[in-house]
């Protein structure tokens, strides 16, 4: 028979644990308390931990409140001072060029801005694209926000968002064989313009070398759709190149649109080194001003935008004006180039907004109609979008009233002219 002991030992093992346990929570310190142990196992308190902010005085608390300050204004000069920073740890540092404070605008929010939010849910809804969110342009708080609803603009980008051309100041997404078009966005486009009550609409889009026509009948039926919509929305179209045929040229400028835009982008000298291969300066300027041969010189205008701070001299801007000026184009911007990624070109110089109203001055003392000119101005810019409506608005008025002086003339001398028996 086995003996009752070892069970006796079992059936008190819990309690002799619960006893301990009890007994070990009494003798508990706090963890911040230090004990006399610690000191003896420490030797000395021992030294601060290491911490990355320097115990040194920046500026007085008074210098950053904007009532508290008393500095004076800085000059144009020290204003446009180009300023740099050290970075990286110890031994590795480089030296970087901060963004100018003319080149830095505020973020946009939908909560702050109905009409920003608007747009954005419209574009989503129809499933359409905008080079100002694909090319990453600066001034998309500005156009999309505007005060009303017929403020704001937004520069459509037909035929997807994938470009088969790999220029190297373009952020948007290329590939040899883009996704197919999609037959209903004239559709959707002219439906989304007519949903917005816009006055000026831009379109653009990527270029398609994998189409046989580039993409062009696409683009003339948007347009066509737009102005059966709506006849009196001005439509501004910022094409590409179509491989130098100029067949399709004729086909988008004869689809019914108000300006025809292409974009030479940079001076003749650095064009290969910007852009795709396939296109050229040259080839640019055909295409400008085949539009001019097919519409004719006040019956449409046309329209180019040039990047500044790429590495090019005043000779070659003031070049790049004439021989824009020889295929009579009418309108021209200048802005910033930004470097949108790494990957891309770097800025070889921040020119500065007095440069740019030098250029502007320049431009319009060659004959151009009109010159938006700025850090942040890009080739479909808002400002420059109001000032060509008004002239097209104008143009429009006066045409009617030249046709119906002519129709109340041809009436007057059909009633003093004697019939023939």
């Amino acid at each position: 028979m086995a003996s009752p002991v070892p069970c006796l030992h079992r059936l008190q093992a819990p309690l002799r644990r619960s006893l301990a346990s009890s007994t070990g929570a009494l003798s508990r310190a706090y963890a911040t308390v230090p004990t006399p142990d610690d000191h003896a196992a420490n030797g000395a308190i021992g030294k601060p931990r290491p911490t990355y902010f320097k115990d040194k005085t920046v500026a007085s608390f008074s210098d950053f409140l904007p009532t508290a300050s008393s500095a004076a204004p800085l000059s144009p000069s020290d204003g446009y001072a180009i300023r740099t920073a050290e970075v990286g740890p110890a031994g590795k540092k480089r030296t970087i060029t901060r963004l100018p404070t003319w080149l830095k605008t505020p973020i946009p929010s939908p909560g702050e801005n109905p009409n920003f939010g608007k747009i954005k849910a419209d574009l989503r809804g129809l499933n359409l694209h905008t080079v100002c969110e694909e090319a990453r342009c600066p001034n998309i708080g500005e156009c999309w926000g505007g005060s009303s609803k017929a403020a704001a603009t937004a520069t459509i980008m037909l035929m997807g968002d994938t470009c088969t051309r790999g220029c190297r100041f373009c952020s948007v997404k290329t590939s040899r064989a883009p996704p197919p078009l999609d037959p209903h966005e004239p559709e959707n486009t002219a439906e989304a313009l007519a949903r917005w009550g816009l006055g000026y609409v831009v379109l653009t889009s990527v270029d398609r070398d994998d189409l046989a026509d580039g993409g062009a009948r696409h683009f003339a039926e948007t347009i066509s759709r737009i102005k059966q919509k709506k006849p009196t929305l001005l439509v501004e179209a910022l094409t590409g190149d179509f491989g130098g045929d100029l067949d399709m040229v004729k086909i988008v400028a004869e689809s019914g649109l108000d300006v025809y835009a292409h974009n030479v982008e940079t001076v003749e000298g650095l064009t290969p080194y910007v852009r795709d291969r396939r296109a050229t300066f040259r080839q640019s300027l055909k295409v400008l001003e085949h539009v001019k041969k097919v519409k004719g010189k006040e019956s449409i205008i046309t329209k180019t935008s040039i990047m500044l701070g790429l590495g090019e001299t005043e000779e070659e801007l003031w070049e790049t004006l004439r021989e824009l000026r020889k295929v009579d184009v009418d309108v021209v911007t200048f802005g910033q180039y930004m470097r949108p990624t790494k990957r891309h070109l770097k800025v070889e110089r921040y020119v500065t907004p007095d440069e740019f109203e030098l250029w502007r001055q320049r431009a319009l003392d060659l004959g151009f109609l009109y010159c938006a000119s700025g850090p942040l101005v890009r080739s479909s810019y808002k400002a420059g979008e109001a000032f060509i409506e008004n002239v097209l608005r104008k143009r429009a008025g006066e045409k009617a009233m030249s046709s119906k002086t002519l129709e109340q003339a041809a009436a007057n001398s059909a009633e003093t002219t004697p019939s023939s028996l």
